[in-house]
């Protein structure tokens, strides 16, 4: 059968099924690079000597079947890059908090039936209402906090505090919202999660380095109920400010009631020298 077809006001993917896969393929000829694919909203995969981290994973319709004839339509603005069934050769799988975007059921079950050995990161504030969405047990995730470093799949995850309009934590003072600083052998990616501007990201990653760092540019929208994150040039800011290699924009683009366009970010990064590059869904870019 062949594909359905994209409806026509939708943003194509630059690389998506076959291609996007024989692309991860192709990146294994260099195994010394680090390779990095954004897969749309704050999705992205990390390939590193032939290993492979998934961060945040939006890969179905979820949200717009849960949102459908009410008044925040989540109509899908990017077509897919790839069936997370077909994703078969993931090492760890990263969620940064409980937002479904962020954490889709309907991404990650089929990702586990794929990748059965796959690790799964997760803040430890909501192990178990991750365990409970994805049909797990507990012990079967691997915690993270803010200030914590775990282990799995040859690279280390460093929990960085993010302020989903605010730093909340749970009873235990363990953060709720996390971003990760990845460490892929001398490589370092650090993505935020959903955060606004907050003191204590900029303290925990000074002097650390960061190769990368994906930040949101979205924004807040009140009117509609669309929880706070950066905006482009505050996203460029901290980008300065942490001292990253590359900034890479994210967060926009997937659904019409909550976007931005990249155009500010982009006219911070260049006045204030800050490297950056604005990827199109599929795309690849290797350092």
């Amino acid at each position: 059968m062949g594909e359905t077809p994209m409806p026509l006001n939708m943003i194509p993917a630059i690389r998506k099924n076959d291609d996007f896969l024989a692309d991860v393929q192709a990146a294994r000829r260099e195994p010394d690079k680090l390779h990095l694919w954004w897969l749309g909203q704050s999705g992205f995969l990390l390939q590193w000597q032939g290993r492979h981290v998934l961060i945040d994973p939006y890969l179905s319709d979820s949200l717009t079947a849960k949102y459908a004839n009410t008044e925040k339509p989540h109509e899908r603005m990017t077509e897919r890059v790839i069936d997370p069934a077909r994703l078969d050769f993931i090492d760890v799988v990263t969620s940064s908090h409980h937002h479904t975007d962020h954490l889709d059921a309907d991404t990650l079950k089929p990702l586990l039936r794929a990748s059965p050995d796959v690790a799964i990161v997760v803040p430890e504030a909501s192990r178990d209402f991750s365990a409970e969405r994805l049909g797990v047990d507990p012990s079967r995730l691997i915690g993270a906090d803010a200030g914590k470093t775990v282990s799995a799949g040859g690279f280390t995850f460093t929990g960085i505090p993010a302020a989903h309009e605010k730093l909340v934590v749970d009873e235990h003072g363990r953060c709720k919202f996390l971003g990760y600083l990845v460490q892929l052998g001398p490589h370092s990616v650090y993505h935020s999660g959903d955060t606004v501007w907050h003191d204590a990201i900029v303290d925990a990653l000074r002097g650390r380095g960061c190769d990368v760092a994906i930040l949101p540019i979205n924004g807040a929208v009140p009117a509609r109920k669309v929880d706070g994150n950066l905006n482009g040039h505050e996203a460029a800011r901290l980008a300065r400010v942490i001292g990253a290699g590359v900034a890479i924009p994210c967060h926009y683009d997937m659904f019409a009631f909550n976007t931005d366009t990249p155009d500010a970010f982009v006219a911070e990064c260049e006045r204030t020298g800050q490297p950056f590059n604005v990827m199109r869904s599929g795309q690849r870019i290797s350092l």
